[in-house]
């Protein structure tokens, strides 16, 4: 049974709605669907309905529009409060700002003046974050949407256990959307805003942005700042564990293959995006996974595309079929090609969807270790084998490439480099995490790998994307240990560019994927581009004085 949730009064003097705490999922499906209500197009109205259901009826998923302007994380309104005890802490920039504190305690108290004023009710969900009791963190969800409270439940640990009375700390977030910020007497940037308080514990989220990443982003980004200070690596990431015990830990971006790799019907799975890596081994921080919806395939990755059937998941931004309804639709016949509304379509599905979870979605130290990277220009290896120096140097550029035509006036691959594969939501400096990675890699000596889920054959957009059947099989060798085996009789060779040593050869892959440059029908205009990616790597790592850390430019 769910407990009961504290008063919001002992936080945030929130006395007027009638707080709604921890609603059963049916109670809040039912709610969602007619209470939800928000703008869902660019010229709506703010009263249009939000939350559907399909074909299943409350046997099935809810699918949520977002607000058109917030289909994804708002990362020029992200920040964190200047506090001075944790200002020299954080590493601030363009995806973090600084909100100067007085502007931010003015700002909440006319965000809780508001609701006292104008909301008659107020969901209230009670969670942990983080599968390992002795680390977990209580998270309090208030907020005006009956989806964003299933979404937390989906996402996070019950509260009603064991680990309730050992947490570390108490975390609310406060997530309104009917409140309008003013930049001019706000301090911020546009009329919404996310702002992390870690002097009172608030996460806050206020104006058009609910996009339900947000709820479980900004408590990622909170756990990135805290579990360093207990000697824990947290990572963007996410790790399996095969049947031998064999853990393994895949870094990734968004759009690399974090969830999909992961989800691997012969081995368990710990987690899809958050991982905590402390002296015991690793454990998932979430209890459910957020997957990209756009181009699934199905047939390929069964796992994601079962879960979109179940009860109570949340599929967001996935349009209707045309001329019919969602709720004359069977989720597993939605379009998930459609990027009408957005290219970052999504899913959010508990644990308890997945059918080979590890036991407590805990697992042992990892024995590999894959660096995932997307690479739009078409030219690093599908699979190379990586020393410690490789492992660092590539962990801290964080590369992946946006795709010429995802974005407005992006008509080449564009590089994008994200320190420790998640900029965005490291708190702390590059640093911290990367000696915490050193630490463990040096104490534990992983296999370790970067798998290139991208191009070959050419850039992206007159190319193919490596086949995710192939993608497997070089994952499950690389696990097997025959990429690192000396006497396993698969040739190896270095990249005359990069210097990157890779496989020639992989069971169950077409050979001619192995070595990028044979894909191309044309060597010049290969080395060309391979080229100009190394340069853009060169330049990164100068730019962001990653020698000052004491990593070598292996590159």
């Amino acid at each position: 049974m769910e407990p009961k949730s504290i008063p919001l009064t002992d936080k945030l003097a929130i006395e007027a709605p009638e707080l709604l705490c921890n609603l059963p999922k049916l109670s809040l499906f039912q709610a969602a669907l007619w209470g939800d209500r928000g703008r869902t197009r660019m010229n709506g109205t703010n009263d249009e309905r939000k939350a559907y259901q399909t074909l299943l009826k409350d046997k099935g998923p809810i699918v949520f529009l977002t607000d058109p302007e917030c289909t994804g994380r708002p990362v020029n309104d992200t920040f964190a409060v200047a506090w001075p005890e944790v200002e020299s802490d954080i590493w601030w920039k363009s995806s973090f700002k600084r909100y100067d504190p007085d502007l931010y305690e003015r700002l909440l108290e006319r965000i809780v003046g508001h609701i006292n004023d104008n909301c008659e009710k107020l969901y209230v969900i009670d969670r942990l974050v983080g599968q390992d009791s002795d680390y977990s963190v209580s998270y309090k969800f208030v907020g005006e949407y009956a989806t964003h409270a299933i979404f937390s439940m989906n996402m996070f640990l019950p509260l009603g256990s064991e680990a309730a009375s050992r947490v570390n700390e108490k975390w609310t977030m406060l997530n309104i959307q009917s409140f309008r910020c003013v930049p001019e007497r706000d301090g911020c940037h546009s009329d919404k805003v996310a702002v992390i308080d870690f002097r009172n514990r608030i996460c806050l989220v206020a104006g058009q942005a609910d996009y339900c990443g947000l709820v479980k982003k900004l408590m990622f980004t909170v756990m990135n700042f805290l579990l360093p200070k207990h000697g824990i690596l947290p990572m963007h990431s996410a790790a399996n564990l095969g049947p031998n015990g064999d853990s393994a830990v895949l870094f990734g971006l968004s759009g690399t293959g974090k969830t999909t790799l992961s989800a691997d019907l012969e081995r368990q799975l710990v987690g899809d995006d958050e991982i905590g890596w402390t002296d015991s081994g690793v454990f998932n921080l979430e209890d459910g996974c957020y997957a990209k919806l756009i181009d699934l395939d199905k047939e390929a990755e069964p796992v994601i595309a079962s879960a979109l059937s179940k009860w109570g998941t949340v599929i967001e931004n996935v349009p209707p079929l045309p001329g019919i309804t969602y709720e004359l639709t069977h989720p597993n016949e939605l379009n998930l090609h459609d990027n009408s509304r957005t290219e970052n379509t999504r899913f959010s599905y508990p644990l308890s969807c997945v059918p080979n979870v590890a036991p407590d979605a805990k697992a042992e130290h990892p024995e590999t270790i894959v660096l995932l990277t997307a690479d739009a220009y078409g030219v690093l290896p599908p699979v190379s084998v990586l020393g410690l120096e490789e492992v660092m140097y590539y962990f801290l550029q964080g590369f992946t490439a946006r795709l010429a035509g995802t974005e407005v006036g992006v008509t080449q691959p564009e590089a994008v480099f994200s320190p420790c594969f998640g900029a965005p939501f490291m708190s702390q400096m590059p640093v911290v995490y990367a000696k915490l990675l050193e630490q463990k890699l040096k104490i534990h000596k992983p296999k370790c790998i970067l798998l290139n889920t991208g191009w070959f054959g050419g850039t992206a957009g007159e190319a193919s994307r490596v086949p995710i059947n192939a993608t497997r099989s070089m994952l499950r060798t690389a696990i097997s240990g025959k990429f690192h085996e000396k006497s396993n009789g698969i040739a190896m060779e270095t990249h005359p560019i990069f210097g990157l040593r890779y496989p020639t050869a992989c069971p169950e892959v077409d050979p001619k994927i192995m070595n990028p440059k044979n894909a191309w029908r044309d060597p010049d205009a290969y080395d060309k581009a391979a080229k100009l990616l190394r340069s853009k790597f060169r330049d990164n790592f100068e730019s962001k004085k990653f020698g000052d850390y004491g990593v070598r430019a292996v590159v």
